[in-house]
């Protein structure tokens, strides 16, 4: 009987450091349309970089036409004109509307790099051949009213002004949790009503909007569409974390799921193929059924929703683990991001079981063929927050690691990395091996 070592050592295609790395994921591609990239952790720079190489070969080699990240619509959208060659920022003031925490997942020198590889890539390309750079996140609550008003006074100024009313009750100082806890306890629901009115009238008037032909005119409308779907699933979002038995992380999901499939039926409408490559969180893009997520807390994620959408013959999932190392993450919400040694993983898990194979950093692929790892392991999420110190309870969950993902990649040792914003706790000087515990 093949043990789940075995199966590793006997499985496993070690990493040379090179791009031919990824020939095999590549192989197992095929003719899908869409693959998500997973991550360990927020905060390590072999994360970010292995799926920008990946993500620059399957642009190039298989047709891929969209990067879509765990980030803000808004936010995202000024990185994707900057790499279409519009408006006047440089590469570093593009990521200057990243100014929610945590700041550090999208401004740090591995994206950077990748978004200056896109911009050159798309400079002699026509506008229809064009790669974008989109967000999947519902967090934009104010930005997205803002940028919805915005396109409308360009082209219909009367339907800006009732945008403006519309969306008026949404301002509560900016602060979109504070909207959520006044909605949800004696505020009516004028303003869902409002938002779900304004995003009907976007959509009826579509047409109409389109004064010019061309790519450029259908792109301003979709982005301005997707902004107030943004508008209607935050308020929904925000208004759920108050006294509602709704899962707000089957909300977040399911809103990232749809922008997904917002996002390929344009880049169809337009005559491509729809083809994207997803940047996010392990916990989102592993299928969630095959995690206690699913088996215990009745959740689902991004993972499951475009399998079961979709079909394994057209989505890849791919995950990302590491055993130890360093990452870029803070103590607690809202706190500065800190340069934070990772505990070794622990017995019982994925990154243990990969780490005591001995292989080192390797390509797995999965799925049927890969039975002896199909029972439950424990495995590490690191999100913006590390907390070394109740590791167990914060961070670990089970998975049938076979059944999760189509493929995983692991890094035995891994890098943080590197933020544009440092701040004062970020020094990536060695720690003694016993911290945070001093044994």
């Amino acid at each position: 009987m093949t043990t789940p070592q075995d199966f590793v050592r006997d499985n496993a295609i070690p990493l040379a450091g090179r791009s031919t790395d990824y020939d095999g994921l590549l192989d197992q591609v095929g003719e899908r349309s869409l693959v998500l990239l997973g991550e360990a952790s927020h905060g390590t720079a072999e994360f970010y970089r292995m799926r920008a190489e990946i993500t620059r070969r399957l642009i190039r080699e298989k047709g891929f036409e969209a990067v879509i990240v765990e980030a803000d619509w808004p936010d995202a959208l000024r990185l994707n004109r900057y790499t279409r060659g519009e408006g006047d920022d440089s590469l570093k003031t593009a990521f200057d509307d990243f100014q929610r925490f945590p700041q550090w997942m999208w401004r740090n020198t591995e994206v950077r790099d990748f978004i200056g590889w896109l911009k050159e890539h798309n400079a002699d390309l026509p506008a229809e051949r064009q790669v974008g750079f989109h967000g999947l996140d519902i967090y934009s609550l104010h930005r997205s009213a803002e940028a919805v008003i915005e396109y409308l006074e360009g082209i219909d100024p009367e339907q800006a002004r009732l945008a403006r009313e519309g969306y008026g009750c949404l301002d509560h100082g900016g602060d979109p949790v504070r909207y959520g806890h006044d909605a949800a306890f004696g505020l009516s629901r004028i303003c869902e009503d409002a938002a779900v009115r304004l995003l009907a009238d976007l959509l009826e008037k579509s047409s109409g909007y389109l004064h010019e032909d061309g790519r450029c005119s259908q792109d301003e409308q979709f982005f301005a569409e997707q902004n107030a779907r943004v508008v209607v699933n935050a308020e929904h979002y925000y208004r759920a974390m108050f006294g509602s038995r709704v899962d707000t992380w089957n909300l977040r999901d399911e809103h990232m799921t749809d922008t997904i499939v917002e996002l390929r039926e344009h880049l169809r409408r337009q005559g491509g193929q729809g083809k994207v490559v997803v940047w996010a969180h392990n916990s989102h893009l592993g299928d969630a059924s095959f995690t206690d997520m699913g088996w215990h807390r009745g959740q689902h994620n991004v993972g499951q929703l475009v399998r079961h959408r979709f079909g394994a013959d057209q989505a890849l999932l791919v995950g990302f683990t590491t055993h130890t190392g360093f990452v870029s993450a803070a103590r607690d919400w809202d706190g500065p991001v800190e340069h934070r040694k990772v505990r070794p993983s622990m017995a019982g898990s994925v990154e243990r079981l990969f780490h005591d194979s001995g292989v080192g950093d390797f390509y797995l692929s999965l799925g049927e063929r890969a039975a002896p790892l199909k029972e439950p392991l424990w495995e590490r999420a690191i999100g913006v927050i590390y907390r070394p110190e109740s590791e167990r309870i914060s961070h670990y969950f089970q998975t049938s690691v076979a059944d999760q993902f189509d493929a995983v990649f692991h890094v035995d040792e891994t890098r943080a990395v590197e933020p544009f914003d440092k701040g004062e706790l970020w020094r990536p000087e060695e720690v003694p091996d016993t911290y945070p515990f001093g044994i």
